[in-house]
């Protein structure tokens, strides 16, 4: 016989209040799912549903009858005390009082507990979001989203091209909101894929900071700490890098030098820390030592093993601030012309080493207006031949 499934079973309140405070701080599933002893794709199921955005904190709106004022209707109707008489003593309007009585089942039939309880329920009927109110405003943030439009931009435009009709403002808060949460259905799940660097959730920006125990970045050395001639080009040999991600968790190494433009591609077989100083060693290892200078590299954890990489090379790693892209901004540019051969979406791990050294090629010969058009090839030749 086959094994037996684990039944899953949905999380109290108190689960899921915890799962979400702890994801407001930044913590990822699987260290909460180890907090509650729960699954990590039973986490996932209930943050990822809401595009990891937090139900609000439920709460009785202050007009609303509280459970100690129907325990006085339903004790007023038992002694045979008239509709105006309770609404007296309890400072509440005669119609709310009947109102209410005639809601839950009638003088004979009333119970305080049922219908607060009644009440509890129909107050979690969803409220049409603002988007799905106002059609003409939900058209225009459709089509500027589909024009690649960030939330933000169309928030701002919104308000600056149509300051005096309130009708037509919109937060980019509502906007990811409504793109996030589908229940609202007022935009098409398939236009997060026109937001730049969306995962199609939310996080906390303490996500940034959170450590999750995973290949930590020990003893970074800030890109502050770069020598000058590399923050000007000055020198060859300064490069700059990153990864170019595929689909099934597949990524190329991508390394620019800063002076010259030149491209170099490494074929990665996993992107863990240990596997991609080594691959990136050995392709160093072979540049004469004029281009061996310093390597920026962001954040990311795939360089957590940065020290084994400059002990096997004698190159320095810094890393970028948190955040900023363009303190790489080459190796940036360089992986948006890579786009024209590995698209988004395409797994790049079937790719042969002699395959990439074909692409890097092509970019290393092509003119750049930048070097006075010049191919990157072409650039580094001179500058190696300068610096001797």
């Amino acid at each position: 016989m086959g094994r037996k499934r684990k039944r899953w079973t949905a999380f109290s309140e108190a689960e899921a209040a915890l799962v979400w405070r702890r994801w407001r701080e930044g913590i990822r599933a699987d260290p909460i799912a180890r907090e509650l002893g729960r699954t990590t794709p039973a986490v996932k199921y209930l943050v990822l549903r809401r595009g990891g955005i937090a139900p609000a904190v439920r709460k009785r709106a202050v007009q609303s009858l509280t459970a100690l004022e129907r325990e006085e209707i339903s004790r007023g109707l038992a002694a045979g005390r008239s509709i105006r008489r309770m609404a007296g003593a309890l400072g509440r309007a005669a119609s709310t009082i009947s109102r209410e009585i005639r809601r839950h089942g009638g003088a004979t039939e009333y119970r305080a507990a049922a219908a607060d309880g009644e009440a509890w329920q129909r107050a979690r009927r969803p409220k049409r979001c603002r988007l799905a109110q106002l059609p003409k405003l939900r058209r225009i943030v459709e089509a500027k989203l589909r024009a690649d439009w960030s939330p933000q931009q169309i928030a701002a435009w919104l308000m600056a091209s149509f300051p005096d009709d309130p009708s037509l403002h919109v937060s980019h808060e509502t906007i990811y909101r409504t793109l996030y949460v589908q229940a609202r259905g007022a935009l098409k799940r398939e236009l997060v894929a026109h937001l730049r660097r969306s995962p199609g959730y939310r996080r906390s920006r303490r996500a940034a900071h959170a450590p999750d125990g995973r290949g930590q970045i020990v003893d970074p050395i800030s890109i502050r700490e770069r020598p000058p001639e590399a923050s000007d080009r000055a020198v060859p040999g300064h490069w700059e890098g990153d990864l170019l991600a595929g689909t099934k968790w597949s990524n190329i190494a991508t390394l620019v030098e800063r002076q010259s433009r030149y491209v170099m591609l490494v074929r990665l077989p996993d992107r863990n820390a240990p596997t991609v100083a080594r691959a990136l060693a050995r392709r160093i290892q072979r540049l004469p030592n004029s281009l061996k200078q310093s390597l920026t590299w962001d954040r990311g954890k795939e360089m957590a093993h940065h020290k084994a990489f400059t002990v096997a090379t004698d190159v320095h790693v810094f890393f970028c601030d948190p955040r900023s892209p363009w303190q790489r901004g080459s190796n940036e540019n360089t992986n948006g012309l890579l786009r024209q051969y590995f698209p988004k979406g395409q797994d790049v791990g079937h790719y042969t080493q002699r395959q990439l050294d074909a692409v890097a090629l092509k970019l290393n010969t092509r003119p750049r207006q930048t070097l006075g058009w010049r191919t990157p090839a072409e650039a580094l030749a001179a500058a190696v031949a300068t610096t001797g």
